[in-house]
């Protein structure tokens, strides 16, 4: 039970806080568990996260704005490029950097020492060691004491995002860390993103978890309507990109199968979402190697990483 604050003596503090790491570490999973609902899309496959996702936490000593990046790699075709742009961005725009890594791991690999070498002296870098309920303790605490002493982070915290443990104290962490500030939004904001990009990332992520091998990879989910309507069912009609014909027979499936059931599992999840009955269409489109063009970037709405905010 959290202990009453006296709001008087207490300055209240606000600012941004990017998760960032490997792909696969857990970032997308902490981030939920820590605003308690389910921004950010879950699945058990790399590279999820194409763009940052903004979260806001607000309690009544401090507004925390966790910004959800793509996992850190060497980007091999121009989406990629995009989502290390990403990053990166979302590693200058923060106020605390939240490094997380898995308990079963000794050292921080190449590709994250890297991109954190130049912020790592102006900001404060904590360590979050994700996954401890995996790990046995005399194992955990040997990587614990390692971490501590290489002098990288100013804290290391170990929790596991997926049991929800520890997140308490990562929060009261965090929360040294951030700059004394009013908040940046109104309590009642959990994230800036407009409701197509999370219906978009819902329809994404049933691909994810309906699909093998490089399909969910090759494909994009573009809403092409979205209608509130008064009264009756909200209207979103989405075209999914995929780069070959070979994978639009897939995604379609024997007589519609496979169309059919990403669309019934999207659905359950949007309109949970969103709080209402939802009619979704959906149709799927070939963009030819989209991934490794600028056009494509630009029409999904990826370009706007090259900026700064």
């Amino acid at each position: 039970m959290t202990e009453p604050v006296d709001q008087a003596e207490t300055p209240f503090k606000a600012g941004y806080v990017a998760i960032v790491g490997e792909p696969n570490v857990g970032k997308s999973t902490l981030m939920n568990a820590l605003l308690g609902q389910k921004i950010s899309i879950v699945t058990r496959k790399p590279q999820t996260t194409r763009q940052r996702v903004l979260g806001i936490l607000t309690t009544p000593v401090s507004q925390i704005i966790f910004l959800d990046t793509p996992g850190l790699l060497d980007a091999k075709y121009l989406l990629q490029e995009t989502m290390m742009r990403s990053a990166h961005r979302a590693l200058e725009d923060a106020d605390v950097v939240l490094v997380l890594t898995e308990a079963s791991a000794s050292d921080l690999p190449d590709i994250v020492r890297v991109r954190l070498e130049p912020v790592s002296k102006g900001k404060p870098l904590l360590l979050c060691l994700n996954k401890v309920d995996t790990a046995p303790r005399d194992q955990v605490l040997p990587v614990l004491a390692g971490f501590a002493k290489s002098g990288m982070f100013r804290e290391v915290i170990p929790v596991s995002a997926l049991k929800k443990e520890n997140l308490d104290d990562l929060l009261k962490t965090i929360t040294r860390y951030l700059p004394e500030h009013p908040a940046f939004y109104p309590d009642d904001v959990v994230s800036e993103q407009p409701e197509r990009f999370f219906v978009a990332e819902i329809i994404r992520e049933k691909i994810f978890e309906q699909f093998q091998e490089e399909i969910p990879y090759s494909t994009a989910v573009e809403i092409r309507e979205y209608k509130e309507r008064e009264e009756g069912k909200t209207f979103i009609n989405a075209d999914i990109i995929v780069e070959r014909n070979s994978q639009k027979g897939i995604l379609i499936g024997k007589k519609g199968a496979a169309l059919k059931a990403i669309g019934q599992a999207a659905r359950k999840d949007i309109e949970e979402f969103v709080g209402r009955p939802v009619f979704l269409e959906l149709f799927v489109k070939v963009g030819e190697k989209w991934r490794s063009k600028e056009s494509w970037m630009k029409r999904l709405g990826y370009e706007s990483e090259k900026g700064s905010h």
